[in-house]
């Protein structure tokens, strides 16, 4: 059992070895992939919003009975909130600022728009929400670089302890859309159980932090492929309506893949049994 065992640590890590040496040249480009994708969902409410902008009054004053006026205010606020806090996203610019205000969009969408009972909007949102506590993590991950070598001699063990629970509790929240999504619905195939297994695994190790970079890589991968398959709104015959939810639903996802992708640039984070296994 012993010899099982160190034959599968070996081949592991020859595989990790590999895994790095193949990644390598697309290394720097990561974090940048990442935080773009996390804030691809809120890029595309905010250009979807003003060019529907006479439908989507319409849904808040009769739908939600929101007055005139303020209907008007609500999807303006989310309409410049979405795209300044997507922006400094992406330049790294305010980060933790554009994070609670990309927060509090996702909090006041799902209010607005009578969504917080329906239980697969609340899935992803929790995950959308991970992916967003990865952005804080790394954004805090940064700070505490440059900190530490203008303040080498000063304890900085708030701040790491902070950052590691965010992460944490990043990580753990980005599973959900997967969670949601693969145990939906009535039809079952081999395939499905087959995906449906592997993801869950994949997504058990992210949790613990187990093999966590190999995982959310197989992750990135997997929700890639389940997006382009399921989530083809540009190829659909459906109603305008039922578009609209795929394009959605397609920009959500890209934006998990963003949070996982993070995961592969940062790591589990100190609250993982991979770090434990570093300290033993």
């Amino acid at each position: 059992m012993s010899d099982l065992k160190s034959r599968l640590e070996e081949f592991s890590s020859k595989a990790e070895e590999l895994l790095d040496r193949v990644g390598q040249p697309l290394k720097p480009y990561i974090p940048a992939a990442g935080r773009f994708l996390i804030v691809a969902t809120f890029m595309e409410d905010a250009i979807r919003i003003p060019t529907q902008w006479e439908d989507q009054v319409v849904f808040m004053e009769e739908r939600r009975h929101f007055p005139w006026g303020l209907s008007h205010l609500f999807l303006a606020l989310n309409v410049i909130v979405m795209a300044a806090g997507s922006g400094m996203v992406i330049a790294k610019k305010y980060t933790s600022y554009a994070v609670y205000g990309l927060l509090g969009t996702v909090v006041a969408q799902a209010f607005g728009y009578g969504l917080v009972f329906d239980f697969q909007f609340f899935l992803r949102n929790l995950s959308l929400i991970g992916g967003l506590m990865m952005v804080l993590s790394e954004s805090m991950l940064n700070k505490d670089k440059k900190s530490s070598m203008m303040f080498a001699a000063l304890p900085q063990l708030s701040d790491n302890d902070r950052r590691t629970y965010i992460q944490l509790a990043g990580r753990i929240l980005l599973i959900f859309l997967f969670i949601g999504s693969a145990f939906h619905g009535d039809e079952w195939s081999l395939v499905r159980i087959v995906s449906s297994l592997l993801g869950l695994v994949a997504s058990i190790m992210v949790v613990v932090g187990f093999k966590a970079r190999w995982s959310a890589m197989f992750m990135v991968l997997f929700l890639s492929v389940f997006n382009i398959l399921i989530n083809n709104f540009w190829s659909t015959n459906h109603g305008y309506y039922k578009r609209d939810i795929l394009k959605y639903d397609f920009f959500q996802t890209l934006s998990i893949v963003g949070g996982f992708l993070l995961l592969v640039n940062m790591g589990p984070g100190g609250y993982s049994i991979d770090e434990k296994k570093k300290i033993f």
